[in-house]
């Protein structure tokens, strides 16, 4: 495993993780080739960190799957390269790399901290999940072997619908937390409301180990847009979303005015008006997956693109519908009427 010996340099700029709402950048695709589109790729990725939405390279959103080793390399160096020549030089990079076993995980996390990583997002593999899902032991021993091995904080993901129903409970993640100061968070993209609330007030506690990097604290972070407020009330830190490919401005003034609304109450019907609409047009964009996401983009941008095979694209019907959906409008409403109040 050469690339688990390579050096990463002493020199590597610190880019503190923060509480806030990260977006999983889609991979756009050429449509002749299904190459990387990398100047789309970075447009993207400057549009929503100006919006105050930080990115994840390579997530299940950027079909991380579909991506050979240095495609996933390529868009890494693009975003660091496009992220600095806009002056953002503080937003950090978390990248998805996950894989299908142990050793080519540390492979890859190695590869990606030397590509501009600054951080890790890691999901189990599924492919073996009729003996992993059951298996407490062995699924610990996967990201506790990764985080002592990993040159950069490490954030575990939990989605059980890409990882073949593996939904890592409360306790496990919490062990994980508590023993491994190199895990920097985790992103619950199961939806359960309880299981953040029972993790966020663990990590919260006095007695929480110290990380390994100070600037990567533990950060409990939702996978759906439509519980960022009432996380926040529970000790959440935020989310990474798809929709904040769609709306970054809105999603993150949401996270912003829940965090306030948490200190002063005055705040919280604000918030929660725009929860309601963030969460109607979560729920509906949602369904249609990647493809829609992408749809939607090439709406409002001119971007987007169809995904790589064997993902098919969005019948015309079904792009129409979801287009003119009541949630889908109000959402793009709102987020221009934010993304204008900003620029003015």
């Amino acid at each position: 495993m050469a690339a688990a010996n390579g050096n990463i340099s002493p020199q590597r700029r610190i880019r503190p993780l923060k509480a806030g709402i990260y977006a999983p950048i889609p991979t756009f695709f050429l449509p002749d080739t299904e190459d990387v589109d990398i100047p789309t790729f970075e447009a993207h990725v400057i549009r929503v960190a100006t919006a105050g939405v930080g990115p994840v390279i390579a997530g299940s959103m950027g079909e991380g799957l579909h991506l050979s080793h240095a495609e996933r390399i390529r868009l890494i160096q693009a975003a660091r390269r496009a992220l600095d020549s806009a002056g953002l030089l503080e937003i950090p990079l978390i990248a998805g790399t996950g894989a299908g076993s142990t050793r080519e995980t540390i492979e890859l996390t190695f590869e990606a901290a030397q590509a501009g990583a600054d951080y890790a997002l890691t999901i189990a593999s599924g492919y073996f999940a009729g003996v992993l899902a059951t298996n407490k032991a062995a699924l610990k021993a996967f990201w506790t072997e990764l985080a002592e091995k990993s040159p950069i904080p490490v954030m575990i993901y939990n989605y059980p619908g890409a990882s073949g129903g593996i939904d890592l409970d409360s306790d496990l993640i919490s062990e994980l937390a508590f023993e491994c100061p190199n895990i920097c968070g985790v992103k619950l993209t199961c939806g359960n409301v309880g299981k953040l609330t029972r993790i966020a007030d663990a990590v919260a506690a006095p007695d929480f180990t110290p990380r390994k990097e100070s600037h990567a604290p533990f950060l409990v972070l939702g996978g759906f847009a439509d519980f960022i407020t009432p996380s926040t009330f529970s000790k959440g830190h935020g989310a990474i979303i798809g929709l904040a490919n769609v709306a970054p401005h809105a999603t993150a003034r949401l996270f912003e005015l829940s965090t306030a609304a948490s200190k002063d109450l005055s705040v919280l019907p604000e918030a929660q008006r725009l929860q309601g609409i963030i969460a109607r047009g979560d729920h509906t964009i949602a369904k249609g997956s990647i493809v829609g996401t992408k749809m939607i983009l090439e709406k409002l941008y001119g971007y987007g693109g169809l995904p790589r095979k064997p993902l098919p694209p969005m019948t015309p019907d079904a792009a129409r519908a979801l287009w003119e959906h009541p949630h889908t409008q109000d959402l793009v409403r709102v987020e221009r009427e934010i993304s204008g109040k900003i620029a003015h």
